[in-house]
C-alpha cells in the first residue's frame, strides 16, 4: 500500500488543489466563499470549473455530477459526461462555470410533502463549495444543495447549513460581550461513529426481509449470541480485518479521516469512527462512509447492514454523534479549561447546551425518530427515549456550586494506579454513561440516540438551532449590562439557567424504569416512537424557533412533517407485505417439506414394526399446532393491513402501523420462530440467525 499521507484525499479538490491550481486571486475568492458566506462570481466560477476539469481528467474522470441529499435520506446523483462533439466528428471535453454551480433535476420525483405538484417538475442544485469535490468511480462528484423551482429547501444539506449560520451568528455575539473581538466565525464540529454488521452476501440474497427491509422480520435466535462478551474489541476474523483496511484505504482517498475501527457488542457487528470535521462535511462523509462501506462489503463477499436492528435478540446499531463548537481562532468553546469553575465562556456555553437540550428535546428527539430506530431506542442497548443530560461528577459539583452560590472546592485530578510497572493514571472528569442519550465527555457532547442508518444533517440541525436560540438569550441578558458589573451578571445569570434546566442533568442509569418515573415527575417527554415524536416538528414552538433563525419556513416543516410520516407507513407497510410473502411461501413450505418427510419416517417405521414412533407423532403435533396458529395470526395481519392501506391520514395510519401492525407481526413472528426451532436448518428457505451472524472468517 502506498503511504497514508500519499494517497490521503489524494481524490479530492480540496484546499491543497486550489492552491496549486488556481490564481491567486480566484483562489482568494473561493477561499473568501467557503470562510466569509460571500457569493461566487461567474467569471470566478468559470476558473474553477476548468481547473477542476482537468485535474479530475487526470484522475481518470469522465463525467461529473451534483451530488445531493434530498429527503429520502439516502443521496443522489445524475452523471453528465464532460464530452462536447464538434463538427468535424472529433470530441472536446468541457465543463463551465454555470455547470458547476447550478444543476436541474427532476424535483417532482424526489419526496416534498406537498410542496410540490408532479407537474412542477423543475429543481435546481446549488453548488456548495465549503464542502469539497471528489472522484469517485470515474466521475467528478460535486456536494450540492437541493431545491424547487419557488426556492422551498428540498434537501437535508440547506437546513444544515443555515443552522450553521445561525449558530456562528449568536455564538459570535456573546463572545463579543465576553471581550472576544478575535472570533469573527464559530464552527459546530462533527464526529459520528458508524456502527454496522456484515454477513455473507450468499446469505443475505437468500433472506427477502433483509433485501427488502434491511432487517430480519423472522428467525429464532442462535443457541449463542452476545451473552459471553467475547466479540466487542475482539480479534479481527483475518477477512473482516482485510475488508477494514480497504476500507479505511478507500475512505483516506476520499480525504474521510477513518481513525478507529473495532468489533462491536453484537457478534457480527463492527464500528468505524472518524476524526472531528466540521458539520457539513462530516454529514457529508458521513453519507459518503456508508455508500464506500456497501461497496467494499460487495467486494468481499459480504452485505453491510446499516439498518438500526438487523437481529432481534442481539444489540442494534448506532451512530454516534460527537458534537462540539469551535473559533475560527481554533478554541474549542466547550473545553473546560484546569479549572472549569472559573471559565466563565466554558460555563456559558455549556449551560446554554444543557438549556437547548431541556428546552427543544421534542426536537432532538423527533431528529432522530425513524422506523428502525424505534427498535432500538429504550432497549437496554441504546439510549431511552427520554433526553437527558450527563455531566459527571465534578462538573455536576461545578454546578452546584453556582446554584448555591458557593466557591468551588477541588481536590485536584486524580490519579489511578494499578500495579507498581504500570503508569499512573490521571482520571478523565467524566466518566462514559453508555446509558445517556446525551453526555459531556470531556470537551465536546455525544449525542447517542442517533440510528444507524439515518442522515446526520437532522440531528445537527436541531443541535445547531437550538443552542443559537439559547445563545441569543444569553445575548439579550448581558448585552445591556455595564461592564464592570458583567462578572455578577455572568453569576447571576448562569445561576438561573441551571435552576430553570436542571432537570434535565441525570447523572444515574438511564436503563431503569425508576428513571423513567422519574423523568415524568421531572416533565420530561417520553416520546416512544415515530407517531409520537414527529408532530412536533409542526408545534408552534418548533415552528417558531425554526423560522425566527430563517432555517425553515412553516411550509417547509410541515412538509417534512408529512414526508418523515409517510416514509415511516411505506417502510412497515413493505414490511408487512414482505413477512406475509415470506410466511406464506419461505415457512409454509418448510414447514410442509420436513413434515413430509417426518411423516414418510413415521410410514416407513409403520410398515417394519406395524407402529409409528413417538417421536414422530410428537414433532407432527407439534407442527400441526404451529401451522395453524401461524395461519391464523398470518390471517389477522393481512386483514389489518387492508385497513391501513385504506387510510388517507398519514399521522392516524401512523399509528395503527405502531400500535396495530407491528402488534401484529410480533405476534406472528413468535409462532415463525417457534415453527422455526423444530425445522432442521437444511428444510429451512433462508438461512438462520446462527448461521448469518457466526459464519465471518
Amino acid at each position: 500500500m502506498d503511504k497514508v499521507s500519499e494517497i490521503y484525499g489524494s481524490l479530492v479538490f480540496d484546499d491543497r488543489v486550489m492552491k496549486d491550481r488556481l490564481p491567486k486571486n480566484v483562489y482568494k475568492a473561493v477561499h473568501d466563499t467557503r470562510t466569509k458566506g460571500t457569493h461566487l462570481q461567474l467569471d470566478v466560477a468559470n476558473v474553477v470549473a476548468a481547473a477542476m476539469k482537468e485535474w479530475a481528467i487526470e484522475k481518470g474522470a469522465t463525467h461529473y455530477t451534483h451530488w445531493f441529499q434530498p429527503m429520502t435520506g439516502l443521496t443522489a446523483e445524475k452523471h453528465d459526461s464532460f464530452l462536447s462533439p464538434q463538427a468535424d466528428g472529433s470530441v472536446l471535453m468541457e465543463f463551465s462555470g454555470k455547470e458547476l454551480v447550478k444543476g436541474e433535476p427532476d424535483a417532482s420525483s424526489f419526496p416534498s410533502g406537498g410542496l410540490r405538484a408532479t407537474f412542477e417538475a423543475r429543481g435546481y442544485t446549488a453548488w456548495d463549495p465549503s464542502s469539497p469535490a471528489f472522484i469517485k468511480d470515474g466521475t467528478l462528484y460535486i456536494p450540492t444543495a437541493f431545491c424547487s423551482y419557488h426556492g422551498e429547501a428540498l434537501d437535508k444539506k440547506t437546513p444544515l447549513l443555515r443552522s450553521m449560520d445561525a449558530v456562528s451568528k449568536s455564538a459570535v455575539r456573546v463572545l463579543k460581550l465576553l471581550g472576544r473581538d478575535d472570533v469573527t466565525h464559530v464552527d459546530t464540529t462533527v464526529g459520528c461513529e458508524q456502527e454496522y454488521f456484515l454477513i455473507d452476501k450468499e446469505m443475505y440474497k437468500k433472506r427477502k426481509d433483509l433485501l427488502l427491509c434491511g432487517r430480519t422480520l423472522l428467525g429464532a435466535s442462535a443457541p449463542k449470541g452476545q451473552e459471553m462478551e467475547d466479540h466487542y474489541f475482539g480479534v479481527l476474523k483475518p477477512k473482516v480485518a482485510e475488508f477494514m483496511h480497504e476500507l479505511d484505504t478507500e475512505l483516506w482517498k476520499l480525504g474521510v479521516p477513518a481513525k478507529t475501527k473495532h468489533n462491536e457488542v453484537a457478534p457480527a457487528q463492527h464500528e468505524m469512527a472518524p476524526i472531528f470535521e466540521t458539520a457539513n462535511i462530516a454529514v457529508d462523509h458521513n453519507q459518503l462512509t456508508m455508500e464506500v462501506m456497501k461497496k467494499v462489503a460487495d467486494k468481499f463477499g459480504y452485505a453491510c447492514l446499516l439498518h438500526e436492528k438487523p437481529f432481534a435478540g442481539v444489540n442494534g446499531s448506532g451512530k454516534h454523534d460527537n458534537w462540539s463548537i469551535s473559533t475560527n481562532t481554533g478554541e474549542n468553546l466547550l473545553d473546560p479549561g484546569k479549572t472549569p469553575a472559573e471559565n466563565k465562556q466554558f460555563l456559558i456555553f455549556l449551560l446554554s447546551v444543557i438549556a437547548a437540550v431541556d428546552d427543544y428535546q421534542e426536537l432532538l428527539r423527533l431528529s432522530v425518530a425513524t422506523a428502525g430506530n424505534d427498535h432500538r431506542l429504550g432497549a437496554n442497548e441504546a439510549p431511552p427515549a427520554v433526553i437527558s443530560v450527563f455531566i459527571g461528577d465534578e462538573l455536576a459539583a461545578v454546578l452546584k456550586s453556582i446554584e448555591d452560590g458557593e466557591a468551588y472546592n477541588s481536590e485536584g485530578a486524580k490519579q489511578v494506579s494499578w500495579a507498581h510497572v504500570l503508569p499512573h493514571i490521571t482520571m478523565d472528569t467524566t466518566d462514559r454513561n453508555r446509558t445517556s442519550p446525551f453526555a459531556f465527555t470531556g470537551n465536546k457532547f455525544e449525542f447517542r440516540m442517533p440510528g444507524s442508518a439515518l442522515s446526520m444533517a437532522q440531528p445537527n440541525l436541531a443541535l445547531n438551532v437550538a443552542v443559537a436560540e439559547e445563545l441569543d438569550k444569553v445575548y439579550e441578558e448581558l448585552s445591556s449590562v455595564p461592564s464592570d458589573k458583567l462578572d455578577s451578571a455572568i453569576d447571576e445569570l448562569l445561576r438561573k439557567m441551571l435552576k430553570e434546566h436542571k432537570r434535565i442533568i441525570f447523572n444515574g442509569n438511564g436503563y431503569t424504569d425508576e428513571w423513567i418515573e422519574e423523568a415524568e415527575k421531572r416533565g420530561l417527554k417520553n416520546l416512544k416512537s415515530v407517531p409520537d415524536a414527529v408532530p412536533f416538528l409542526v408545534s408552534e414552538k418548533v415552528v417558531d424557533l425554526m423560522t425566527k433563525h430563517k432555517i425553515l419556513t412553516k411550509e417547509e416543516l410541515e412538509s417534512r412533517c408529512e414526508i418523515f410520516l409517510e416514509n415511516y407507513n411505506k417502510k412497515l407497510h413493505i414490511e408487512a407485505l414482505t413477512m406475509t410473502e415470506m410466511t406464506k411461501k419461505d415457512v409454509t413450505s418448510s414447514i410442509i417439506a420436513y413434515s413430509n418427510a417426518v411423516a414418510e419416517e413415521a410410514g416407513r417405521k409403520l410398515a417394519v414394526d406395524g407402529g409409528a414412533g413417538k417421536y414422530e407423532k410428537k414433532i407432527l403435533k407439534a407442527l400441526d399446532e404451529k401451522e395453524e396458529a401461524i395461519s391464523e395470526k398470518l390471517s389477522k395481519l393481512e386483514e389489518d393491513t387492508r385497513k391501513a392501506e385504506g387510510m388517507s391520514d398519514v399521522l392516524e395510519a401512523a399509528k395503527f402501523y405502531h400500535e396495530t401492525i407491528l402488534s401484529d407481526m410480533e405476534d406472528l413472528r413468535k409462532d415463525v420462530d417457534e415453527a422455526e426451532k423444530l425445522v432442521p436448518e437444511e428444510y429451512l428457505a433462508y438461512p438462520t440467525y446462527g448461521q448469518m451472524l457466526f459464519s465471518l472468517r
